[in-house]
């Protein structure tokens, strides 16, 4: 009964004469609705907030069609000007260019429903400065490992030496550790409160555990290891709150070695400067991190690249072993 309901629901809309609604409210909102089955909940959650904080408000009584170059400019420097999050005085860059890319794409649906020129093409998006990418050198690694709680030294240990995001690392189970292969498989990860698959299809990949890792998961796996599930669960068998775990654990550990204070992020970028220092292939890097090419990683990590040996694996471990880690 309720499939052929919705078949009824179907034939009713198939049949009905429909004309797209031209207040940009409307005509946004019925565009979330047609492409959001193509969306994980997290991006959903991200253009509803994009839409209910920026886009209707600025929009909303306007008809989409009569949207022009002065319209878009303004909204442009209305957007820089609205507040930041966290300590951010107004919003970045990057989030203003994802509000436009959202916008984008709602003026790019209404071109073709209306025979129309979307005018946000001819409009360039807000400069964003590059990655600010602080990494720690191996001996400050080392010091951190030493100081940290004992209970999260394998934790610390595998996201400085594999370059795993925060939600990959957070919400990887012992079904994705091949101690046989020495590979952590990124399968799924954890955000925003729920589980759900890699950020792009290039993060979908295969990690290479080095020799400290697999020590890290091989003692972590006497703790967690016979319950199965996640292998860094809290102490309710639940996935890590990152806000506490960079608040309780990394910054007062941080201030205590007197370390810069930076984000428990930059251990991924730690472990890409140390592959780099070590002389690895960067397109081994590149698929250890998830990237779809080099691009990225010389765009990011430009001074750090020295003359390359092309090996895979070994002159990281040789690095180690130099320096006790092995």
């Amino acid at each position: 009964m309720p499939n052929q309901r919705r078949l009824e629901d179907l034939r009713n809309a198939l049949n009905a004469t429909h004309r797209a609604p031209e207040n940009f409210a409307e005509f946004a909102r019925e565009w979330r609705d047609n492409q959001s089955h193509r969306w994980k909940a997290s991006q959903l959650e991200t253009v509803n907030g994009i839409l209910d904080g920026y886009l209707i408000p600025g929009f909303d009584n306007c008809r989409v069609v009569s949207i022009d170059r002065r319209a878009l400019l303004a909204f442009r420097a209305w957007l820089a000007r609205q507040p930041g999050r966290g300590r951010n005085e107004t919003l970045s860059a990057q989030r203003a260019n994802h509000v436009l890319s959202v916008l984008n794409g709602i003026l790019d649906e209404a071109a073709v429903q209306f025979d129309w020129a979307n005018p946000l093409h001819s409009i360039k998006r807000l400069h964003v400065p590059k990655t600010d990418v602080m990494p720690f050198s191996l001996d400050e690694v080392q010091q951190i490992l030493a100081h940290v709680r004992s209970d999260f030294r394998a934790y610390f240990t595998v996201r400085f030496f594999t370059g795993l995001r925060t939600g990959e690392i957070d919400g990887l189970q012992w079904r994705y550790v091949d101690f046989e292969r020495a590979q952590i498989r990124v399968r799924e990860t954890f955000v925003r409160g729920a589980f759900t698959t890699p950020k792009t299809p290039a993060s979908r990949r295969d990690v290479q555990m080095s020799a400290p890792v697999k020590k890290a998961l091989r003692d972590q796996f006497q703790v967690t290891g016979e319950r199965g599930g996640l292998v860094f669960p809290n102490t309710r068998s639940k996935p890590l709150s990152h806000s506490n775990v960079r608040n309780r654990i990394w910054q007062p550990l941080l201030e205590e070695l007197g370390f810069e204070k930076r984000p428990p992020y930059q251990t991924r970028h730690t472990a890409a400067t140390l592959w780099l220092a070590a002389g690895e292939n960067p397109e081994w890097i590149a698929r250890q991190m998830g990237h779809t090419s080099t691009e990225m990683l010389f765009d990011i990590y430009a001074r750090y690249v020295p003359n390359l040996t092309r090996r895979d694996g070994s002159a990281m471990e040789a690095l180690l072993d130099a320096n006790g880690l092995v």
